[in-house]
């Protein structure tokens, strides 16, 4: 099956795959919040990269190895070094002191800056529902800022740390895209993963003393990171991204921080301030904007031409 097919034909088994990567990510922002004391934001995404790919390994045997070309090896390094290192280390750094459901929400204006990149970088245009998206998700992180309290001076640092985690999320996924038609999805995913671990090696040492001194909650929720959200939940993910187009899968994420903010509630008894889940919403609304498209006008109809009379033939 082509890739174009792959994209028109979104069965059952796709739309379980987006559930479970919805579960798996939003599980992911509860998860770390709990653990990030333990361990430095960086040993932290260390560890939860060598567990997915430790995990991801026996996925390779389902599929022969294909060679990545040049061009395909730069974009690989790209979507590893940027979504599974640098995502990994920011959204770490955001949780020190956001909240998870907050963090959640900032993060999530991810398929905005897909479009936006797609639009600039690949050629797909500007169009001005886009833009208008933009604006109003703009406000809603600028509300979110100010509602945690972005005056201060851990708060704005945690919210600029989700807005860098926002944009390498968004710039994986552009990167990871064009390989996808080609590379099987696991061969992907585990490439990625290793690429984010080596990016994570100057952690180390980290890595090490937070393992040590971590205590056995801490050393669980490590392993829950790297093989839920990482290694199943991007499975799952470049599963529904080969057959379906970015910008549509991006929009389902949306639910991530509604059950984020709910598991944390539950959880940890936290709840975003008043005026960054009013901002929240607004940055929501903002991305379901930004996929909006102007119906393209019907073309006229052409009448019918009148079929020649036969030869020979007069009109009474």
């Amino acid at each position: 099956m082509t890739t174009a097919q792959r994209t028109k034909t979104v069965t059952p088994l796709v739309y379980i795959a987006i559930g479970v990567t919805i579960l798996a990510w939003a599980s992911a922002f509860i998860v770390v919040r709990s653990t990030a004391p333990h361990f430095t934001a960086g040993g932290l995404a260390l560890g939860r990269l060598i567990v997915g790919s430790i995990l991801l390994a026996p996925l390779l045997l389902r599929h022969k190895w294909i060679a990545p070309t040049r061009r395909e090896w730069l974009l690989l390094v790209g979507f590893g070094a940027l979504w599974f290192g640098a995502y990994s280390i920011l959204l770490n750094l955001a949780e020190q002191t956001l909240d998870a459901g907050t963090t959640a929400m900032i993060v999530n204006i991810g398929p905005i800056l897909i479009a936006l990149g797609a639009g600039i970088f690949l050629g797909e245009g500007l169009p001005r529902w886009l833009l208008i998206g933009t604006a109003v998700a703009f406000l809603g992180v600028v509300l979110i800022g100010v509602g945690t309290g972005g005056t201060v001076l851990g708060a704005g640092i945690g919210v600029f740390w989700a807005l860098l985690a926002a944009l390498t999320y968004a710039a994986g996924v552009l990167f990871q895209k064009p390989v996808l038609a080609r590379l099987p999805n696991a061969q992907v995913v585990w490439l990625g993963c290793v690429i984010g671990m080596v990016v994570c090696i100057p952690f180390t040492g980290e890595f090490i003393a937070g393992i040590q001194a971590a205590p056995v909650e801490g050393l669980i929720g490590m392993i829950w990171l790297g093989a839920i959200p990482t290694a199943l939940g991007y499975t799952t993910w470049s599963y529904a991204l080969s057959r379906m187009p970015a910008g549509q899968l991006g929009v389902s994420t949306h639910i991530v921080p509604p059950v984020t903010i709910v598991l944390s509630l539950i959880l940890f008894a936290e709840v975003p301030a008043l005026l960054a889940i009013v901002g929240g919403v607004i940055a929501l609304v903002g991305v379901a904007l930004s996929r909006r498209r102007v119906p393209s006008p019907e073309p006229a109809e052409v009448p019918a031409a009148r079929p020649p009379e036969p030869v020979g033939r007069s009109r009474e």
